[in-house]
């Protein structure tokens, strides 16, 4: 398994880690059902939207990476921002990250293993 550097741009600053290729398809696909669960929320703007289940998506390798987000508090997919949390045995990162960023670096780091 093809382990590579995958940097994320947050709202302030970066993080980068390794991270695999099937990691980076797993985190896609669960980001791809995401966007599906915001459509349907901003698609009923004035009724009352059924909830929908937050994406929670874990990776642990050299360090465990979490990705989270609660679709209902989202008016737009393009307005969505992610939890990040990134850590290891030594220190904790827990930042904030907009979700059409997240789906961009995520984009080029498979362009560049793939």
């Amino acid at each position: 398994m093809s382990v590579s550097t995958l940097t994320l741009n947050l709202v302030e600053g970066s993080v980068s880690f390794s991270f695999s290729e099937q990691a980076a398809r797993d985190l896609q696909s669960a980001i791809a059902l995401l966007m599906e669960s915001l459509k349907a929320v901003a698609a009923t703007s004035g009724g009352k939207a059924a909830p929908q289940k937050p994406m929670e998506y874990q990776y642990a390798g050299d360090v465990f990476f979490e990705v989270f987000c609660n679709p209902n508090i989202w008016s737009t997919p393009f307005a969505a921002k992610v939890l990040i949390t990134v850590r290891d045995d030594r220190i904790r990162v827990t930042a904030e990250a907009e979700l059409s960023r997240l789906r961009e670096d995520l984009g080029q780091y498979l362009e560049g293993v793939g």
